[in-house]
């Protein structure tokens, strides 16, 4: 197990119980009393630390590398998926995957970014930071799902769009814009669900739905924490501060009305038992989407076009 800095609690406890095991082995002394307390205390401390988590924390939270990305769920929730690739334009961005998979006998299609489990993986999948072709991709499937009447389901994990002078040249800012604006028209029900990072007009470009889902140690705002404290403080040594000020977690998304839910994760985060984490998130899909169906179409869009409406609040003076 991999652990933040912020565990070292949790991990120096783990370090203990390995050494218990290696000199009950060795010695042949019966330490099954003793283990069973470390269990307990680490349970115990776990539980101490993860209910009171700075911003930060969520946010490092978010970025661990066990923490199950958009093929892991769908691997996990879903069968027969059928990986559907290329925006018909440029090329196949592989920082946003997407098609068709059986949830529980219901076709649904999936669209979300994947950022790559090892080294290799995440600079094939460019750390999950799509081009304007992985969103023109991703719409393209949308229109899909649409023509054969299937829902829709993004899960949203990035750090942004990526911001490369090729992407600007390739009309970034077009690809999200035009995604957001038919987003909006689709006659499918369609839920989105942020499980890691949800930065910026990257998480915009497949994050317009009926239903906005949050997981619980994930995060959604304008700006990283630390691009934040870069721009406003000229260094990353604010982050912290910056993560607060930005109110990105999901408790403050859920208090300001921009998601409709926040989706509980096991004790320690997703990434501490993944399969329990699909359980917990297929189950919700599903209630989610049969809540849906039973709304028809145009009356799904008017919802949908007077929620993000409705979004932010102002005075007038």
């Amino acid at each position: 197990m991999q652990f933040l800095d912020f565990e070292k609690p949790i991990a120096d406890l783990y370090d203990q119980l390995e050494k218990l095991k290696e000199n009950g082995a060795k010695s042949g002394v019966d330490v099954t009393a003793t283990v069973k307390e470390y269990e307990q205390k680490i349970s115990t401390t776990r539980q101490e630390l993860y209910d009171h988590l700075t911003s930060y924390q969520k946010v490092l939270l978010s970025r661990h590398p066990d923490r199950p990305y958009t093929l892991a769920y769908i691997e996990k929730m879903c069968t027969n998926f059928v990986e559907l690739h290329g925006d018909r334009n440029v090329k196949d961005d592989k920082a946003m995957v997407g098609g068709f998979a059986e949830l529980d006998g219901e076709t649904v299609m999936f669209i979300g970014q994947q950022k790559g489990i090892n080294t290799k993986m995440r600079q094939i999948r460019n750390f999950g930071m799509a081009n304007p072709e992985g969103y023109r991709k991703a719409l393209r499937l949308m229109k899909l799902a649409e023509k054969f009447n299937k829902p829709i389901v993004t899960l949203i994990d990035t750090p942004g769009a990526y911001p490369g002078l090729e992407a600007e040249e390739r009309g970034q800012g077009e690809a999200i814009a035009r995604n957001i604006f038919e987003m909006v028209k689709l006659r499918v029900p369609v839920i989105c669900v942020i499980i890691g990072e949800g930065a910026s007009g990257g998480a915009l470009g497949i994050g317009i739905g009926d239903r906005i889902l949050m997981l619980e140690n994930s995060w959604y705002t304008v700006i990283s924490p630390e691009n934040c404290s870069t721009i406003l403080w000229r260094s990353w040594n604010f982050k912290e501060k910056a993560a607060e000020e930005l109110k990105l977690t999901s408790d403050h998304m859920s208090r300001f009305g921009l998601v409709d839910g926040v989706i509980k994760e096991p004790l320690g985060g997703a990434h501490v038992n993944p399969d329990e984490m699909a359980v917990i998130l297929k189950q919700k899909i599903k209630e989610t989407l049969a809540e849906l169906k039973k709304i028809d179409a145009d009356t799904r869009i008017e919802q949908r076009i007077d929620k993000f409406s409705n979004m932010g609040f102002f005075e007038e003076r």
